[in-house]
């Protein structure tokens, strides 16, 4: 491993456990096809991954390039791309890529690329990196080096654009995003990693706990006549107040709020990008349980309810509407039912949606293996 022809580059992609390293796997199935062909020389790619913590305890950007650098010397490796889905921030700026030319290395974080298309988004990324470092390598006798654009990576419509590089950095080309558009983009990447399905198995006990609050509150008569009673309004802020309970409890529970005694501007705004991403990731996997129990209780009421019976205790006739607004009330009414259940889930099923937590994971790994 690492040896390479005149003909074969040999590139390595470097990626943090868990989301980089299936984005990795599955990009390595296609990329060295699409490098042959992007090349435009007789020139063959070989492509593996390598998946290890490689941001553990490191996420200053001049220490990861030489925590990269050194795995490339120790490797023989030809190019390597690093995959991280923390998001890395330069001169306030939050970092999309770095590469040095000279070493034959680049700095992919993830979230960068947003939510949207991001397995594609990834691709190109690295497919222009990795043309752009062996496109260096291949001009080494010229002086400067020539260096492939990137211009499909940092498009007119993405908030993507080069950034500063300081004198004393290992990298010699920077991209950024910026602005309130590049916020949300870093935010919506770090959401997508977080991949916020895998939230909703891991509250089973808090969903059985709402199911059964909502079979108990829809043969309920006092829950009948308050149904009957409430507006749309009301109805609203029932569901807004119950699912914010529900989320608020579940990042207090999971200790998932990410706290930090650094007065460090950079260190700050990774701290909010955390925060702010956890509260987003919960929020999705409580939506998506609401709207189940929406569906489940509407389902149930059909079943159980008697039209003779509810009129006679709420002087309403039972109708489409009436099953609609009970069903509505008791999904906000078992959320709560459900916020107590999550207390009884395993913290380690809610962690994972935490990037403060699957940090900390990565650092007790890399410890675990030095001692």
């Amino acid at each position: 491993m690492g040896e390479s022809t005149h003909d074969v580059t040999v590139v390595a992609l470097l990626a943090d456990p868990d989301a980089p390293t299936e984005v990795a796997q599955r990009m390595a199935r296609v990329l060295p096809g699409r490098l042959a062909g992007m090349s435009g020389q007789e020139r063959r790619f070989d492509v593996e991954v390598v998946s290890e913590p490689f941001t553990a305890r490191a996420e200053d950007l001049s220490a990861l390039m030489r925590r990269i650098m050194d795995r490339r010397r120790a490797e023989n490796w030809d190019i390597v791309v690093a995959l991280t889905d923390l998001p890395l921030h330069s001169h306030g700026r939050k970092l999309a890529l770095d590469l040095s030319h000279e070493h034959g290395v680049a700095l992919l974080s993830l979230p960068s690329l947003g939510g949207l298309r991001f397995q594609r988004r990834a691709r190109r990324a690295v497919e222009e990196a990795v043309l752009s470092l062996a496109g260096a390598q291949a001009a080494e006798a010229e002086e400067p080096p020539r260096r492939r654009s990137l211009g499909r990576f940092a498009g007119r419509l993405a908030p993507v654009h080069p950034g500063p590089v300081g004198e004393e950095e290992s990298a010699d080309l920077r991209y950024v995003v910026s602005g309130a558009r590049g916020y949300l983009r870093v935010l919506g990447g770090m959401v997508r990693a977080n991949r916020p399905w895998r939230l909703v198995p891991g509250l089973s006990k808090a969903l059985a706990a709402a199911l059964a609050t909502g079979a108990i509150a829809t043969v309920n008569s006092t829950l009948w006549s308050l149904s009957a009673s409430l507006d749309v309004p009301r109805l609203v802020i029932a569901m807004i107040g119950s699912v914010a309970l529900m989320i608020g409890w579940l990042i207090v529970d999971a200790h998932l709020w990410h706290r930090t005694a650094e007065d460090s501007p950079e260190v700050r705004k990774r701290a909010a990008l955390y925060n702010a991403s956890t509260v987003v990731t919960v929020g999705i996997g409580v939506i998506v349980c609401y709207v189940g129990l929406l569906v489940i209780n509407v389902v149930w009421a059909l079943f159980i309810l008697n039209g003779q019976v509810f009129a006679s205790m709420t002087r309403t006739p039972l109708n489409a509407t009436e099953y609609w607004t009970l069903a509505w009330f008791v999904a906000s009414v078992a959320t709560v039912g459900g916020a107590l259940g999550s207390g009884l889930e395993s913290d380690e099923a809610i962690r994972a949606a935490a990037y403060s937590k699957r940090e900390q994971a990565r650092r007790r790994v890399l410890e675990n293996g030095q001692d």
